[in-house]
């Protein structure tokens, strides 16, 4: 994701941040929402072959529920632990006639601070909502991805960093929040402007919170980059448990 100050003095700390001069990691954000119209371990848990489908995404209020749009078909949801909590768990679901169906579940970080609906450059909070996922891409080359997938060498993460997020950026998936859709998630272009900050991804983990991202296993990275469809109109909801709820 894309660069800023307030970043790089995270990456000490070794957080999703701002990578250099070229990439502006995952950090502060802009919204880029999804549009709403009304759908009325390691290598993650596949879903129990049994039992109806659910009419939505478990867990998720009418807030949120109302902004997915008519056309998903696919929705990674990521369920916080709390508020303040970096921990969360990512959950793919795909739309099978009139339910949804649990594909699979894998333990995930977000920001290191939490949350909020107000997300700022800086804050170390993941933004709370609905968004689009439209392009992907990192420094290994395309495991299949059905997303556009951009390879550049310049998402690798400073050396400078602690080496357990050295492959942080291995495989990423752009959150559409404050970017431009049909660009590399490289693009340092934030429409709302830098202050709501930008670059935030789904992301590879180093096993704690991040600057603003969410992080989970290669498999978890790889899975999605092969499943996520944009014929299927994917979109990720995230917040906490009781923001989702709401």
């Amino acid at each position: 994701m894309r660069k800023s100050g307030a970043i790089r003095k995270a990456a000490a700390t070794v957080v999703c941040g701002a990578l250099a001069m070229s990439l502006t990691g995952c950090g502060g954000s802009g919204h880029s929402r999804a549009k709403g119209g009304g759908n009325g371990g390691a290598s993650g848990t596949a879903a129990a072959p049994h039992g109806t489908a659910p009419a939505r995404v478990p867990g998720i209020g009418d807030r949120l529920w109302r902004q997915v749009p008519a056309a998903t078909r696919q929705v990674v949801a990521v369920y916080g632990a709390g508020p303040d909590s970096p921990d969360a768990t990512v959950r793919l679901f795909t739309r099978q006639g009139s339910g949804w169906r649990q594909e699979r579940s894998w333990p995930a970080h977000n920001g290191r601070n939490g949350w909020t609906a107000d997300h700022h450059e800086g804050d170390q909070r993941t933004p709370v909502g609905v968004f689009t996922l439209s392009d992907a891409g990192g420094v290994l080359a395309d495991p299949g991805a059905r997303l556009p997938y951009t390879r550049s060498a310049s998402f690798q993460a400073p050396h400078s960093w602690n080496k357990n997020s050295w492959h942080d950026f291995d495989y990423v998936i752009a959150i559409d929040y404050n970017r431009v859709r049909g660009t590399s998630p490289e693009d340092p272009t934030r429409p709302e402007g830098q202050h709501k900050g930008g670059s935030i991804w789904l992301h590879m983990d180093h096993g704690s919170g991040t600057s603003a991202c969410v992080s989970q296993s290669e498999d978890a990275m790889r899975y999605l980059l092969r499943t996520l469809d944009p014929r299927l109109h994917p979109v990720v909801v995230m917040g906490d448990t009781r923001d989702l709820a709401a």
